[in-house]
């Protein structure tokens, strides 16, 4: 079965770790909405920082520093072509999306939320995009809203639009579901707040590994994704934000190369990105990351999205089939994510069971308890597919979910 002339086997090949065997079985990662896989031109980057790079960045005058900090700078250009970001200096590089998330939480708790004001979420958030929210809410007085989601995994538009008034201040919201898989409709969202000049953040993080995605296109007013699933390392991240707001923030952690003068009587601060980035950063992950955005600009991103698109109606097809499997997030427009529930047999023992199969799928509430709260399941099984993954891991995964209901029946 072929879904296109992308060339699966050869991108399978970049990824070391995909010719791992597991209890005997080949391995099986259709965990990649938790993280992915990374090829051997990220790890070769990481390690060729510290074999011949290695040095702090933007305060030493040697040659080991200057070239660090020229890699770490080159890094951020790149991550604002690769967004479509017409600013490189809106560029944050943080920790995670969730460290973004809450660094805007914190920009607007300081100097937006007052009491009574709305801050506008989704019931599919990521508890990333719910908990920070919370507590500024807390902090400010102001009230978090939440559109809800019709049964089919989909956003309800129509209670979103009713929902914003002018005392809604931020609109945050997930691009892409990492636990239906609903692409949800952002250049509408993103419209529609602003036509009452509310900003809008968007959580990229399922979204920017699996296709474009432009911000002078979007026009939304912060996006966040992490590295580590767009096949980059862990423990980094990048917060992208209009440069007014930015600017408006303050610093969210203070300490060394965010400040120009340090007196005791008063301090002052860099422009932005310095302000926003506080000590040394993770240097390691930023050239990582940099190598990773480098590998998906050279590959057929369309090709690779066909290929997914084709695993995933593949798998469903087939889950779908089999009796007492309920798939949950049933959306038209889904990215390559199948989360589902089996009559009698709880999602950890089906975690449990395909890992003896070399089978890796993620088993819990995937950070949105209060989305499977409204679908009435305490967990679910998920299955998470990447351009690397070929139909033989659609079929192991079937076989190994029939097997098992063999076993408990």
């Amino acid at each position: 079965m072929t879904s296109s002339t992308f060339d699966f086997a050869r991108a399978r090949a970049d990824f070391p770790i995909l010719s791992t065997e597991v209890r005997g079985n080949p391995l099986t990662y259709l965990d990649n909405g938790a993280t992915s896989q990374k090829p051997a031109s990220v790890i070769e980057a990481i390690k060729r920082y510290y074999s011949s790079e290695n040095s702090n960045i933007h305060r030493g005058v040697h040659y080991l520093s200057e070239r660090a900090t020229d890699a770490y700078e080159a890094a951020r250009a790149k991550t604002a072509n690769f967004l479509g970001a017409p600013d490189q200096d809106e560029i944050i590089f943080v920790r995670g999306a969730t460290e973004g998330i809450n660094l805007v939480a914190h920009g607007f708790i300081e100097t937006v939320l007052n009491e009574g004001d709305e801050i506008l979420i989704t019931h599919m958030e990521h508890h990333a995009n719910i908990v920070p929210w919370q507590i500024a809410a807390e902090k400010t007085g102001a009230v978090l809203k939440v559109v809800p989601v019709l049964d089919n995994g989909e956003l309800d538009l129509n209670t979103y639009k009713s929902m914003l008034s002018d005392k809604t201040k931020i609109v945050s919201i997930v691009h892409v579901s990492n636990t239906l898989g609903t692409i949800n409709p952002v250049e509408e969202i993103i419209e529609q707040a602003h036509k009452l000049g509310v900003p809008v953040l968007l959580d990229a993080c399922q979204s920017v590994p699996h296709m474009p995605v432009d911000i002078s296109k979007l026009d939304c007013d912060f996006l966040v994704f992490s590295g580590h699933k767009l096949f980059g390392p862990t423990g980094i991240g990048v917060l992208w934000g209009k440069r007014e707001w930015l600017e408006k923030f303050p610093p969210y952690q203070s300490g060394g190369d965010m400040i120009e003068r340090v007196d005791f009587e008063g301090t002052t601060y860099k422009d932005i990105p310095g302000k926003l980035e506080a000590g040394t950063p993770n240097i390691e992950g930023v050239i990582g990351l940099s190598a990773a955005i480098d590998y998906v600009n050279e590959m057929d991103r369309t090709g690779a999205l066909a290929h997914e698109n084709a695993l995933l109606k593949d798998a469903t097809a087939k889950l779908s089939a089999i009796e007492g499997l309920r798939i949950i997030g049933t959306s038209v427009e889904k990215a390559s994510i199948l989360s589902f529930v089996i009559d009698e047999i709880h999602p950890h023992d089906i975690g449990t069971f395909l890992d003896a199969d070399g089978v890796a799928v993620r088993a819990g509430h995937h950070c949105t308890q209060p989305l499977l709260k409204r679908f009435g399941v305490p967990a679910t099984a998920r299955a998470s597919f990447a351009f690397y993954n070929n139909f033989e891991d659609v079929d192991r995964l079937v076989d190994s979910v029939v097997k098992m209901q063999r076993f408990f029946k």
